[in-house]
This record gives C-alpha cells, structure tokens and sequence, in this order.
C-alpha cells in the first residue's frame, strides 16, 4: 500500500438485541420487534457525510440501517455467523437434545457441531474482507455483535482461542476502527448509539 493513501475508517453498528437473542435462541434471519424499530428512530445520530454505507444481509441489519437513514448496500461479508442446523434453536433445547455438541461448541471457536460456520471461519472471513479495505474513506458497516467481536481480535492481532470469547459487544453501539499505512487500530469500543 502506498504510504500515501488515505485511511481507512470503519464505524460498526451493531443491531438492537431481537426478541431471539433475548430467549438465548441461535439467530435465524429475525426481524427487530417494533419496540426496537421505535428506539432507533428516535436516535439523534447521523452519519458523517461522505461515508461509504454497508449492511449485513439479514433483515435485522437492514431495518437498522434504514431507521438510522444510511442508504446502504448489502454486504454478504459483514453477515451474521452461520449457526446452520442450530438457527432458530434454543439454548435450552440443545442442552436436551445435543449437549455433547453444545459443549464442544461453548469450549472450542474451530467447533462447528450445527454443521456452519465456525468462529474461527468467522475469524477468517473478516480478516480477510479487512484487508481489502485499503484508501477507501470512512465505511458506516451496520452489522451483529460476533462480527464486531472477529474485528476486535483481527485489529489486534489477538490469539483467537483465548480473545474471542473475552470480548463483550452489546446490541446498539458502535465500535471503530482505524488503518493508517500498514496497520489497523482500534479507536473506540462498544460505544452507545442511543
């Protein structure tokens, strides 16, 4: 990269909390409840002018960014880890019905019992996209919480095992990262919308 391009800035967005991950439910493609779709109406946030807008593909994503006015693509990379046979499946079943599988999956990130996406793969898939984004300006990404997460660890250069789980990222706030030359830093966590 040439010592001469812009930076790159990205804000993350994470999507209010859906009435899923308030049951303890492995996400399926979940609208926000009206409660939620209220909130974030009434949030005097704006975007910074000149921003590149990107939201996950899932609808909860997309309603974010629409009550939050950002005109955003769609952004297949940023989407929600893939819980495959788990989506739309409680905490509380699977500890009945595949508890071996739970466990492995609660104490190992390379788990992926419910046959989709491992943490880990996550990890990799946004390491990836990151290191694409070079010169590009400041990107408003509206996306969920385990992405944010694999960020924090790629930005900085964390063992996976042992930081991934360690980070807490709650639904609403924003989190921002910033590559300067060769090296990205992390600017701010976990930072309120409302």
């Amino acid at each position: 990269m040439s010592q001469f391009s812009p930076p790159t800035r990205i804000t993350f967005i994470c999507h209010p909390a859906t009435s899923q991950q308030k049951a303890g439910i492995f996400p399926s493609d979940e609208s926000l409840d009206p409660k939620s779709l209220e909130v974030l109406s009434a949030i005097p946030w704006r975007a910074p002018k000149r921003t590149v807008n990107l939201a996950a593909p899932e609808r909860r994503t997309r309603q974010t960014a629409e009550a939050l006015k950002l005109n955003a693509t769609d952004a297949p990379e940023l989407g929600e880890c893939n819980f495959g046979l788990w989506s739309g499946t409680s905490l509380e079943e699977l500890q009945t019905k595949n508890p071996a599988g739970l466990s492995e999956w609660l104490t190992d990130i390379a788990a992926a019992p419910h046959q989709g996406e491992s943490f880990c793969n996550l990890m990799t898939r946004i390491g990836r996209w990151l290191e694409t984004q070079h010169g590009v300006g400041h990107i408003i990404a509206v996306t969920h919480v385990s992405v944010v997460r694999a960020a924090i660890v790629h930005v900085l250069h964390a063992p996976p095992h042992e930081a991934f789980r360690r980070i807490e990222i709650a639904p609403l706030t924003m989190t921002e990262i910033r590559r300067s030359r060769d090296h990205w830093q992390l600017l701010s966590v976990g930072v309120p919308l409302a």
